[in-house]
């Protein structure tokens, strides 16, 4: 009985360590300007003629990650009902549609819809050096990619207000 005892007490310990371990892979707080380049030419040499934006993890600590967004072709229009995102343009420009109405609305997941272009709305151009933040549940949508428009975006979860 000792044995059996002795023998799951190591394996749990082994476990929580493996599991500890792949946890701390998740998680990576600094990205230099050398790692963030090198993330662009990768996401340039996945690109796919079909896909509209490459997208590569730059930063992760849950609930939060910051992705590289390397966009040529204009995407679907999104709404994230829990999460603001925030943008920041890291090189070439773009138009951003926020607000409005999505066309062709169809959901995504649980917590997001999209769809294929934004009715009405405010267009904006934006280019390198530019900071958006899109609150949630407010529709969004590049639409237009003058050339490439490589972006860093991250999802922030915001609480859900309760209901009156």
């Amino acid at each position: 009985m000792r044995a059996i005892v002795i023998s799951f007490t190591l394996t749990m310990f082994v476990a929580a360590a493996v599991a500890q371990q792949a946890g701390n892979q998740a998680l990576k707080t600094y990205a230099s300007s050398a790692d963030v380049a090198a993330l662009i030419s990768k996401a340039k040499s996945e690109r796919q003629p079909n896909r509209a934006t490459v997208t590569e993890p730059i930063l992760q600590f849950a609930p939060y990650r910051a992705m590289l967004e390397y966009r040529t072709a204009v995407g679907p229009a999104a709404i994230h009902e829990r999460e603001a995102e925030v943008f920041y343009v890291i090189d070439g420009s773009g138009t951003l549609v926020t607000g409005g109405k999505l066309v062709g609305e169809s959901r995504s997941n649980a917590d997001n819809l999209t769809g294929t272009a934004i009715q009405g709305g405010v267009s904006r151009k934006v280019a390198k050096g530019d900071f958006i933040v899109v609150p949630e549940t407010v529709p969004h949508w590049f639409s237009a990619i003058d050339g490439t428009l490589i972006m860093m975006s991250m999802h922030v979860p915001r609480p859900v207000p309760a209901a009156h």
